[in-house]
């Protein structure tokens, strides 16, 4: 019984994590538009081909080691030139890669074809979200992960969904060519939906374009694809397809909250409701790095809590927040958030967590510091 202790030992940990082994997967999925179908036919073709030339490769390979092996008394040959094995080894490849490349060629000319498109969004990505940005509509947000901090930290039951769920997600039509422009703010990032066949670099300074053209209703989800940082698991991406008709009455709600949040830049805030609207806010952009009870990760990102930015003045604490900091990982929020959001911020971290400056920073305020930088 103890003769093969590691026998019994690789029986008790399958026994124990048996049920936590990863979905069994081998291939790829066809995806949901014409081009996603197109890549898993290229896809098969090619993996066919393969197989095939495996096959024969291999086949000939073992057949000549059993067929010819010495044991039997066989006597290797022995020659030099064969015109006809230099004309089949150089041709029957060749035909190969034809027959390889004209479908490659044909599903690349498709992929990169994004004249003639119905709807332009302008993808940004920031450590560690996305800014969608819809042209010629006047809308624009970013998409934050909303996978609960309990689940991240194991406090709490993995949902459907873990690290793959936003609170925005990017929303658009169906049966519409949609031309995406995408770029970054900070580094470099990558934004990929498989479902979609979409994968491009987003590099600060540069515009990568791809498209899709999604033929029904659903929910696709994707990640950030490129190292970006620390955070870098949690910068999901998630498309939203909706019916022509619902897309137009998202559109025109999302204009409408456009509208009314200029509105809120005007209206006079009491300090109390700018606090409720910085607790979320600053759980949405700044926890990740700073953490909800404002403690921080040092060295890399310092406690807002009884920190000398938080409790001192609020030219420098605004001065930090919309500009960022320089060589260091705080990132200039000013063209991130909105003036009322950036005023709840402050306000919030001016008076939580015991800091208790006792003071607050208007929308108004926020519009007045950048338009004197200007």
């Amino acid at each position: 019984m103890m003769r093969h202790p590691r026998v019994w030992m690789g029986l008790l940990l399958w026994l124990a994590f048996g049920s936590a082994q990863a979905e069994w997967a081998v291939n790829m999925l066809p995806g949901a538009t014409e081009v996603s179908r197109s890549v898993f036919d290229l896809h098969m073709i090619i993996f066919w081909i393969c197989v095939v030339i495996g096959v024969v490769v291999f086949g000939a390979m073992f057949w000549s080691m059993i067929i010819h092996r010495r044991s039997t008394g066989q006597v290797a040959a022995h020659f030099h030139e064969s015109t006809t094995v230099e004309i089949l080894w150089t041709v029957v490849p060749f035909v190969i890669l034809v027959v390889m490349a004209v479908p490659a060629t044909k599903t690349l000319i498709e992929i990169y074809d994004t004249s003639e498109s119905e709807l332009d969004i302008q993808i940004t990505g920031y450590q560690w979200k996305w800014h969608y940005k819809y042209l010629g509509q006047d809308v624009e947000f970013f998409s934050n992960l909303a996978t609960p901090a309990a689940q991240i930290n194991n406090q709490a039951e993995k949902g459907e969904h873990y690290l793959l769920e936003v609170d925005e997600p990017l929303v658009v039509p169906v049966g519409t060519k949609v031309r995406f422009l995408i770029t970054a703010a900070d580094v470099i990032h990558s934004w990929w939906v498989p479902a979609l066949a979409v994968k491009k670099d987003a590099i600060p300074g540069f515009i990568n374009e791809s498209w899709t053209r999604i033929e029904e209703p659903g929910i696709f989800r994707g990640q950030c694809t490129e190292l970006c940082g620390k955070d870098h698991g949690f910068m999901p991406v998630v498309v939203e397809a909706k019916s022509k008709e619902d897309f137009a009455i998202w559109l025109a709600e999302r204009k409408e909250q456009a509208a009314k949040l200029k509105e809120l830049t005007s209206k006079e805030w009491t300090r109390d409701e700018l606090m409720a609207r910085g607790e979320k806010a600053y759980n949405t952009s700044c926890a990740a790095c700073h953490q909800a009870s404002g403690e921080g990760l040092p060295p890399m990102f310092p406690a807002l809590k009884g920190s000398k930015i938080a409790t001192g003045p609020v030219a420098g604490h605004l001065g930090i927040v919309v500009n960022g900091k320089p060589g260091t990982s705080m990132a200039a929020f000013g063209k991130q958030l909105s003036e009322v959001d950036i005023a709840a911020i402050i306000t919030y971290e001016r008076n939580a967590w015991g800091n208790a400056v006792g003071d607050m920073v208007t929308p108004k305020d926020v519009l007045a510091f950048k338009q004197a930088q200007e």
